[in-house]
């Protein structure tokens, strides 16, 4: 397919659901139903000298806007290919004298660009950006005092002279941006990095179990002319195959919740009562929920509820530990969970679920692999019991397990499990994506050391040593 066409997707009426897009052929899963560049994006706050503000890419050492001195880009060749989104804000940030918020600066670059290409950039784009929905009606007292103060600080922020928008237009820019915006994660989809507007994506509906995934692909950009750089853009992959006529879903936001709790946050966030077969049907609650089962005898429901708020309450604690970087505080409130909530709650269990990533996510970090690989395997195992077999978060999940037991020397399970998310992957990201071609690497290193190690256990043990010494 033609990057940018929407051969493979229409705009129907959804009914209740409003505007939609159903798939006008039938597709395959990974396949692409279509890809979009963004229409604006904005590195987020925090990561501002961090993160590539063209590319979107986390680097080492980035090259700083000699004028504002707040964008930072991998080069000067990602910057000249940046220049024609940015030169109106890096203006504006001078005369501020500060960059402002990142709501701030998503708001003006979308006007900026209306004002430029007006609403509607490409014969491929279905509805102008200030045709999206807003929702600013149906937002809470407090929400609506935050947008209020955004509107003031924008308008500080806008230079004089340009063209003048009254307060009710840019709070609807602002509520399309809350409503409709996108995060953008980093090259190695590890970290959210930005937030960016799609405007055929945010015509794809909502569905907990949805037929389609959303990637970021951050394009080509070693080229050294920025002109033959390849535009950061998402792309829209099936998950399965979908009939022609079958409406086309994503998922808002992950699925490892409770039925009430994803429909509560969805309310929050989307402002819409989510109907969807597994939110009606409360499909796998009881799992999320579910007690362990030690030889056919389970605790009682008072004792799974202690347990629980226990849990909750330490990963509050947790939490706070990792952000703070005392990891081995981390691995102690860890293990007192872990040893708490055995025989209580089962693997599938969202609290143990969430115990097992952070402390083998730490224990990988210090370089523990043997302890990590265990807590990994087992947490992979309460995920492939959740999780759609075709989601991204669970690709990830399994390969992040598969180089945790590289590392701990079982090579055997460790390339079971690259293969898995390998297969995983080409459907959500691809074969182009970074990631995929990680994967791919990894996977011809793990082969070649699978086959020595079935020649010769020994030889392959003391390489293996050998390298690690180095």
């Amino acid at each position: 397919m033609t990057v940018g066409r929407m051969e493979s997707a229409a705009l129907f009426d959804a009914g209740k659901k409003g505007r939609g897009l159903r798939a006008t052929k039938e597709l395959n899963a990974g396949d692409v139903v279509f890809s979009e560049s963004s229409f604006s994006a904005v590195v987020f706050d925090s990561l501002a000298m961090q993160v590539c503000h063209s590319c979107f890419r986390r680097q080492a050492k980035l090259h700083r806007c000699a004028q504002c001195k707040f964008a930072h880009y991998c080069d000067r060749t990602c910057q000249t290919a940046c220049w024609d989104e940015h030169k109106q804000e890096c203006g504006a940030i001078k005369k501020a004298g500060k960059a402002p918020s990142e709501n701030i600066r998503m708001a003006a670059r979308v006007l900026w660009r209306m004002h430029k290409d007006t609403g509607i950039v490409s014969d491929s784009q279905l509805v102008s950006v200030d045709q999206l929905e807003d929702h600013v009606a149906d937002l809470s007292q407090e929400d609506l005092k935050k947008l209020q103060t955004d509107v003031r600080s924008f308008l500080e922020y806008w230079s004089c002279g340009r063209k003048q928008h009254s307060v009710d237009y840019i709070s609807h820019i602002f509520g399309i941006i809350k409503c409709n915006g996108f995060t953008l994660s980093d090259q190695r989809g590890l970290q959210a990095v930005g937030v960016g507007l799609f405007p055929n994506l945010c015509l794809v509906n909502h569905d907990c179990w949805p037929n389609c995934t959303v990637i970021l692909n951050h394009g080509n950009q070693s080229a050294l002319n920025s002109a033959l750089h390849s535009q950061r853009r998402i792309e829209l992959r099936a998950l399965r195959k979908i009939a022609e006529g079958e409406e086309l879903t994503v998922s808002y936001v992950d699925y490892l919740n409770l039925s009430a709790d994803r429909q509560k946050k969805l309310k929050e966030r989307f402002h819409f009562e989510c109907t969807c077969e597994h939110c009606s049907k409360h499909i796998n609650d009881d799992l999320m929920a579910a007690a362990a089962d030690s030889e056919g005898a389970k605790p009682s429901a008072d004792k799974v509820k202690e347990v629980t708020s226990f849990s909750k309450e330490r990963l509050e604690k947790i939490e706070r530990s990792r952000i703070k970087g005392d990891y081995h505080e981390v691995l102690k409130l860890c293990h007192e969970c872990l040893e708490k909530q055995e025989n209580v709650l089962a693997d599938t269990h969202l609290c143990k679920l969430q115990v097992l990533s952070v402390a083998s996510e730490v224990l990988s970090y210090m370089k523990v692999f043997s302890e990590a690989a265990e807590y990994a395997r087992r947490m992979v195992e309460g995920y492939m019991k959740l999780y759609h077999p075709n989601n991204a978060q669970l690709g990830m999940a399994i390969m992040r397990a598969g180089v945790t037991h590289w590392h701990a020397g079982q090579i055997e399970v460790g390339h079971g499990l690259i293969c898995k998310a390998y297969g995983i992957l080409m459907v959500t990201h691809g074969p182009n994506h970074a990631i995929t071609r990680d994967l791919e690497t990894m996977r011809t290193q793990t082969e070649m050391e699978l086959k020595m190690f079935k020649q010769n256990e020994s030889v392959y043990h003391n390489m293996r040593e050998a390298a690690l010494k180095k």
